[in-house]
């Protein structure tokens, strides 16, 4: 099957579940939104789905391909992620680290071609990066920072790209352009896109499909307007909210009963 596919997949930290029989696909040309509170196994699915932990039980597949049999390289050139927080201790510039997204692509010892200053310099401008390309990350701000990791991950030209919170530190129009670009990605290249993400009012913006994890399982699944249920949402957030007609239609607005 094209894509990534998580096929039963269980994992533990020890004796404690993070997730629980999980089958799951993230199609091409697709972004799926992954919702849930915190200690749901967002991230862990994530983590799971690139191959950074192993499943504890069911495996992983990449256009059908077991992802276990696969090296490290070999799915890094199809894979791309951010995690939830990232950081770098050495001053590399921005250009630098985006620059790291083209490695999987290159031999032992061959030196940066065309194709991978323009794959570079496309992710920069489809970040608004390209005037701090060459500050050193760590005088960057923290939404500074955070666009840097994610040009890491748009200049590794993935078919699978994974994403834990890439709007956390952002700015309103930098959240904006982002969700923007991550649409395009899937609709002009056929990108599989899976992120996870807290502001349920931004799924609207992105999604085409919604996953919604309660303890490690799949609470619901669908579109955002079939998943959006003011009673699903309070029971699996354990709080109360209602649902707000969004202008020009698409998937409601979430607000907190009670808030004015």
């Amino acid at each position: 099957m094209a894509g990534l596919e998580l096929v039963g997949v269980s994992r533990s930290y020890g004796r404690r579940p993070a997730l629980e029989t999980i089958d799951l696909v993230f199609a091409p040309g697709e972004v799926t939104v992954i919702l849930g509170r915190n200690g749901s196994g967002k991230s862990t699915l994530l983590k799971v789905a690139a191959g950074i932990l192993r499943p504890t039980t069911g495996l992983v597949r990449l256009d059908g391909v077991d992802l276990a049999t696969m090296t490290p390289r070999d799915a890094a050139r199809s894979i791309a992620g951010v995690a939830q927080e990232e950081s770098v201790d050495f001053p590399y510039t921005v250009r630098d680290i985006a620059s790291l997204g083209r490695i999987p692509h290159l031999g032992p010892f061959e030196r940066e071609r065309d194709r991978d200053r323009h794959a570079v310099d496309a992710a920069l401008k489809a970040l608004d990066l390209v005037a701090l390309a060459d500050r050193p990350v760590p005088s960057l701000s923290g939404g500074e920072r955070r666009r840097a990791f994610l040009a890491r991950a748009l200049a590794q030209e993935p078919k699978v790209l994974l994403l834990d919170e890439p709007t956390a530190h952002l700015d309103l129009g930098h959240e904006a352009a982002l969700l923007a670009v991550v649409r395009s990605l899937a609709r002009s290249r056929g990108v599989a896109v899976a992120l996870a993400l807290h502001d349920l009012n931004l799924v609207g913006l992105v999604a085409d499909r919604v996953v919604l994890l309660e303890g490690g399982r799949i609470r619901a699944v669908g579109s955002p307007v079939d998943v959006f249920d003011a009673a699903t949402l309070s029971d699996a957030y354990g709080a109360p909210v209602m649902l707000v007609a969004r202008p020009g239609g698409g998937a409601p607005l979430v607000v907190p009963r009670g808030a004015t």
